[in-house]
């Protein structure tokens, strides 16, 4: 009878494990247990990939030889793409070492990273490829996969890698499987610069966006029609203007902004140009009449007529003298460019490189209503300058009283949102506007106050790279920056919250491990062993007492 019991037990284990494994094969689900959730897609990761509908192949050069922490990038993008693939089996992926093909890597823009490895006590330098290549029909797209801004430590900007996994690949899917469905407007008419000087910001927004010159020259004709053709964009860039705005082109970019059209406001409120100080020393840098102080107070915010100088900064090359009938020249320190460290919980900022600016003015907000996000701030070490002030190019030359750079820190971007009021309400109208709007739809806009963080340099008739300066090499983080906050203006998915995205990695300290190494290698090694042997002795002495 038991026999026949235990059989049956048997055969309902084995139907139990039969049914289990049938069940598993039809219903799949996986669960993360993480703290941090950290293999859990958002949403919107989740219907890009779900939207894709042919193969997609992704190439990771991260295999072969590298730094052992690294490792760790290794295996969180494998988990991160696996997620991808169980989701979606036209996502394919493969890890490739890229020592092989490193000369190909270079040529497609696939640039190598040096990295610092630490290990029994000695320093060393080691080489890899940080990047994805998606392949996606005929277009292919590159992923970096180690940030570029600087990070106090290497275990940091690791972390701060791995955080911005997610972001990167659902970016670039986005970017080359979505097409391009937002316009933007470039406001042309009001002396901005010329497109060879926007080249290097417009061409990186153009791989997103459909760009598209507007200017507002027909306002002064036809208002009504210039407002109708420029709402159909949805964001509008105003970059650097040097010329004042008229009523009727103010009423048109207000009404813009009540209908819900998003602006970018790159705006120099004071006059101060490096061209005229290379030239003759000094330069004198006064106020402009751009005639938006009454509409940007409207919304609660007020650039003010000063410059700022600040203690970080970057620098300027200048003459230093002569060596035979070579002139010398060197890098100065040049306090009004600050070099701004952006806010790193906001998404728009977050793992950015300084961003360079020159001649920015302060920026105060107003108390109406508005919820009002600070993206960039001076150092502490700062210094406003009333305006109009004579600059002049021997202040390199005069020591710093530092004693003198201790204001509060400065406001130099700003993020608004909210239902804005007109700037126009309770007040005559410029031109008659059908359905004129007191106040706006809920709607999003950001100030900057220097038009010069979207300028690139020119030489020779060609545009220089906005994010990295032709002397020294170093990199700026102006171009990230700006992409980012056309963004967030015109990301209704909220995949730029993805950069928000914070985990708890925990990283070994090597000086400790190995200053600590002959303990924990006796601990690990040598204690087992004397544990076994007590245990071989005990038990011997047991086995002798129970059966002698």
């Amino acid at each position: 009878m038991n026999g026949k019991k235990t059989y049956l037990n048997i055969f309902l284990v084995l139907i139990l494990l039969i049914g289990l494994n049938i069940a598993g094969s039809v219903y799949y689900k996986r669960f993360d247990l993480t703290h941090d959730k950290r293999y859990t897609l958002s949403d919107e990761t989740e219907r890009l990939i779900n939207e894709i509908e042919k193969p997609m192949s992704i190439k990771v050069y991260l295999q072969g030889s590298f730094p052992a922490e690294f490792k760790r990038l290794q295996l969180e993008t494998n988990q991160l793409l696996k997620e991808f693939n169980e989701m979606n089996e036209l996502i394919q992926f493969r890890f490739i070492d890229p020592m092989s093909s490193s000369k190909e890597l270079v040529e497609k823009g696939l640039q190598p990273s040096r990295l610092t490895v630490q290990e029994d006590g000695k320093v060393s330098e080691e080489v890899i490829f940080p990047w994805a290549v998606i392949s996606y029909g005929q277009n292919e797209e590159n992923v970096p996969l180690l940030v570029s801004a600087l990070a106090p430590s290497q275990e940091q900007q690791l972390q701060n890698s791995i955080e911005n996994l997610e972001y990167e690949f659902a970016n670039a899917i986005h970017k080359i499987s979505q097409g391009k469905s937002k316009t933007i407007a470039v406001l042309k008419g009001n002396g901005q610069p010329d497109d060879v000087y926007l080249f290097s910001f417009l061409k990186k927004l153009g791989e997103y966006y459909k760009l598209a010159e507007f200017t507002m020259d027909s306002v002064s004709n036809n208002p009504a029609k210039t407002f109708e053709q420029l709402s159909a964009y949805d964001l509008s860039i105003i970059v650097k203007p040097s010329k004042r705005f008229e009523e009727n082109e103010k009423l048109v970019l207000d009404q813009y902004i009540a209908n819900g059209g998003k602006t970018l406001w790159l705006l120099d409120n004071v006059y101060a140009e490096m061209d005229s100080l290379m030239t003759s020393g000094t330069s004198l840098a006064f106020n402009r009449d751009l005639n938006l102080t009454d509409m940007l107070f409207s919304y609660g915010v007020r650039i003010n007529y000063n410059v700022t100088k600040d203690l970080y900064s970057s620098s300027i090359r200048l003459a230093a003298g002569n060596t035979g009938n070579q002139v010398q020249y060197q890098n100065f320190p040049w306090l009004y460019f600050p070099l701004v460290f952006a806010d790193n919980s906001n998404p728009i900022t977050r793992n950015l490189d300084p961003v360079l600016l020159k001649f920015p003015s302060s920026i105060d907000t107003l108390d109406n209503g508005i919820k009002k996000t600070l993206l960039l701030q001076s150092s502490p070490l700062a210094k406003i300058i009333g305006t109009p002030v004579n600059i002049s190019l021997n202040e390199v030359a005069i020591p710093v009283d530092k004693e003198k750079f201790k204001d509060a820190q400065t406001n130099y971007a700003v993020l608004l949102e909210g239902s804005f009021n007109s700037a126009y309400s309770n007040r005559v109208l410029p031109f008659e506007l059908d359905n004129y709007k007191p106040k706006s739809v809920p709607n999003q806009m950001i100030i900057v106050s220097d038009g010069d963080v979207a300028v690139n340099e020119v030489m020779r008739n060609e545009p220089l790279p906005l994010s990295q300066d032709k002397w020294t090499g170093q990199n700026f983080g102006n171009e990230d920056f700006l992409l980012n906050s056309a963004h967030y203006l015109l990301d209704d998915s909220g995949l730029l919250q993805l950069r928000g995205k914070s985990l708890q990695i925990q990283f070994l300290d090597k000086e400790k491990a190995y200053s600590e190494r002959n303990y924990w290698q006796l601990l690990n090694i040598v204690i087992p062993l004397i544990a076994l042997f007590l245990f071989g002795l005990l038990f011997n002495w047991n086995r002798k007492r129970k059966y002698s």
